[in-house]
């Protein structure tokens, strides 16, 4: 308007995460005025999924993604973590994906779960150190969630303190630096909003929201986070005839086709995972994050870290649990010559027996 009466109403928003921000359009010839105003009786406007979400019209594949035909054969089968009582569904995985990347997850909705884990970055920080709803920093590096599905060990976090994917997703959310939740708070929160109950009555038959349901929702997304159309996949079906010549020496140096590494002994099968194993590779004596040694209070534990999946390794640096590499080169220069001697170090790292002095010692790779 050009004056402050008859006012003409231009648009009508529901806000679903408690902030607002509009442009106002240009106008070359008349200056205009413009308002914003809360109307108590008009906030019956339904928050339903049709209104409140992007989603597709047809729900995205999770529960049967097309697979490689490798990856249906052992051992990468026994590898799958999904429990028996969760098993990924195309509304399970979605309802995860909209609580994935919802603020309101955390106290005072400024932070979701991908503000630590960031698809652009293989579903990982480019941060060294992920920051808390309240600007604090975590301790360690936040580890990307590609083929998450396929540890075989089925715990989760650097020290492997959750038991299951399933637990873990909670755990973030009640962490008095990373989210602030607590889990009654969070339910309340979620069960005042329309579209998550239909959400929750799409995937679980019932519009209850409980922290159960919300882990387990979670957890389907994240096994959903699956990565089977690298270069090396190609790779696989021809021979490799699609690498370059130092591409392929790097392969055949990574399985130990050439030269003495050993890194496929802790990265193995095509989900380059470490099977049933956890190491210790030598990064420190002593540590100053002990790792599994910092919950059991054992020396025998120290420096022993979950291995990631190296899937979407060239997206997630830095790199290690503490973020101490910024690059894949510094990474291995640090496995060619830096290994540190530790009791606890992994017998893969180590000169294997037969080899006069230098047996025991960390090995070298001369690269």
């Amino acid at each position: 308007l050009t004056s402050s009466t008859n006012w003409t109403e231009v648009a009508a928003f529901k806000l679903h995460n408690g902030s607002f921000a509009h442009g106002l359009p240009p106008n070359a010839t008349t200056s205009l005025i413009f308002r914003a105003i809360y109307e108590s009786a008009r906030q019956t406007i339904p928050s339903a999924v049709t209104n409140a979400l992007l989603l597709p019209a047809s729900p995205f594949n999770y529960a049967s993604p097309a697979l490689p035909a490798r990856f249906l054969q052992p051992p990468i089968p026994g590898q799958d973590n999904t429990p028996a009582t969760n098993l990924t569904t195309d509304a399970g995985a979605t309802l995860g994906r909209v609580l994935f990347y919802d603020k309101r997850l955390s106290t005072n909705q400024t932070v979701s779960c991908s503000s630590c884990h960031l698809q652009a970055n293989g579903f990982s920080d480019p941060r060294q150190f992920s920051v808390g709803f309240n600007g604090g920093l975590t301790g360690r590096n936040s580890m990307g969630l590609s083929n998450a599905r396929w540890y075989q060990r089925k715990k989760f976090f650097w020290d492997e303190r959750a038991a299951t994917l399933e637990e873990q997703t909670l755990t973030p959310i009640q962490d008095p630096l990373e989210m602030g939740m607590t889990l009654p708070a969070l339910t309340n929160r979620l069960a005042a909003e329309p579209f998550y109950t239909n959400l929750f009555a799409q995937t679980f038959g019932t519009p209850e929201v409980t922290a159960e349901r919300i882990s387990k929702a979670l957890a389907q997304f994240v096994r959903s986070i699956v990565s089977t159309q690298s270069k090396f996949d190609v790779g696989v079906t021809t021979s490799f005839a699609n690498f370059t010549a130092q591409e392929n020496l790097g392969r055949q140096v990574f399985f130990g086709q050439v030269g003495s590494a050993t890194c496929s002994a802790c990265h193995g099968s095509d989900n380059f995972v470490p099977g049933s194993g956890i190491f210790n590779n030598g990064l420190e004596n002593p540590y100053v994050d002990k790792g599994v040694g910092v919950l059991t209070g054992l020396a025998s534990d120290e420096g022993f870290f979950k291995v990631p999946s190296l899937r979407n390794i060239e997206r997630t640096a830095p790199y290690m649990h503490d973020g101490r590499f910024a690059t894949l080169e510094q990474v291995v220069e640090f496995y060619d010559t830096s290994v540190v001697a530790h009791p606890n170090l992994s017998s893969p790292l180590l000169v294997p027996p037969g080899n006069g002095a230098a047996s025991g010692t960390p090995l070298r790779l001369n690269l």
